[in-house]
């Protein structure tokens, strides 16, 4: 993964800092670009397209939104070029409901103390900024939420081993600890207390890159195993000629086509700066319960070789699997869309 990573950092494409202003490093192009560039990816490998995804979607936008002269200047030509990067929000005792966290951010001087501990951090392992979410002022309950620009070689910040996951297995997903690590106050993304701000406008953000990533995973399977059944042949016909796959086929299309269209609207409408909280959460559910019956699907429809590691069917399994948890689990996107459906009568 590591090398997969360099070669996006340094292939040429810009591909890490698809959104970062030309006069930092990047390629100035928009955020539908970088939707675009997640789903071809994931057509082809899912963690890939979530290392893109994460820094594009997520740590590169925050910065290009809430940082200061400065902080852009210092950290968006290292993004566009050198290095990767991770936002920590989730803990042990904060999931879903990440406003429970218990990081503690306290103030000292010029700097900020942090400590605590952070679960299930993609791309931790090769990291080399991390945007820390850490409470400054418990008192405040979760207003107190401020968003930290940690560097990954600061004194006191500890990556774990990875996890042994079920799938995206070259993105590293790592727990990490910050034992004193001490921050400038310098180093704070947008004003203290409004990290909570932040998260939740990032999150939304994130999840259509997530349905871009879902989307291509999908697309990717289904490219794969189309061309096995109109070549393998049962009973003296193609398998795809039997009417009951047929349909099958036909119908998981126009699922796709459905996710794609879910996608791009999302994205569009966040360009016009027009409200996609309904829209990213309906986009991220759809394509991710789609990955999970598409790949499932594809594995039925090629049979037993789909079973096997000999063909790449497996792993598309495997991989989809993640995208009902993370960035806000099925059920989760269910709540918001309700939510907002209800403000809207």
């Amino acid at each position: 993964m590591e090398r997969a990573t360099v070669r996006l950092l340094r292939g040429g494409a810009l591909l890490m800092g698809i959104e970062i202003d030309t006069k930092y490093g990047g390629t100035g192009a928009s955020f539908f670009s970088s939707i675009l560039v997640i789903e071809e990816l994931a057509k082809v490998d899912a963690s890939v397209a979530l290392v893109c995804d994460i820094q594009n979607t997520l740590i590169n936008r925050m910065i290009g939104k809430y940082g200061t002269e400065e902080q852009k200047a210092t950290y968006l030509p290292k993004l566009a070029t050198e290095k990767a990067s991770s936002i920590c929000i989730s803990e042990a005792g904060a999931g879903s409901d990440s406003f429970a966290m218990k990081t503690r951010a306290d103030k000292k001087g010029d700097y900020y103390i942090i400590n605590g501990s952070k679960m299930w951090i993609s791309s931790a392992e090769i990291a080399g900024l991390f945007l820390v979410m850490a409470n400054a002022d418990f008192s405040a309950g979760y207003k107190g939420i401020t968003c930290f620009l940690v560097d990954g070689d600061t004194e006191g910040l500890h990556v774990g081993k990875p996890e042994n996951k079920l799938g995206i297995r070259a993105s590293s997903t790592c727990p990490i600890t910050f034992d004193d690590v001490k921050v400038p106050k310098t180093n704070i993304l947008g004003q203290v207390g409004h990290g909570y701000k932040y998260a939740i406008g990032s999150l939304n953000e994130g999840r259509i890159g997530i349905a871009a990533q879902m989307l291509g995973l999908a697309q990717g399977c289904f490219d794969y195993t189309i061309p096995y059944i109109k070549e393998r042949e049962q009973f003296g016909r193609r398998v795809f000629d039997f009417q009951g796959l047929q349909h099958q086929v036909a119908h998981m299309a126009t699922q796709l086509e459905a996710a794609r269209l879910l996608t791009y609207n999302a994205a569009r409408l966040l360009e016009a700066g027009k409200p996609i909280i309904k829209e990213a959460s309906m986009a991220k559910y759809h394509a991710s319960e789609l990955a999970g019956l598409i790949t499932s699907k594809c594995i039925e429809w090629m049979g037993g070789v789909g079973y096997t590691k000999s063909y790449p069917v497996e792993k598309y399994f495997r991989d989809a699997k993640i995208g009902t948890i993370y960035e806000g689990t099925s059920n989760i996107q269910l709540n918001t869309i309700a939510k907002c459906i209800s403000a809207e009568y």
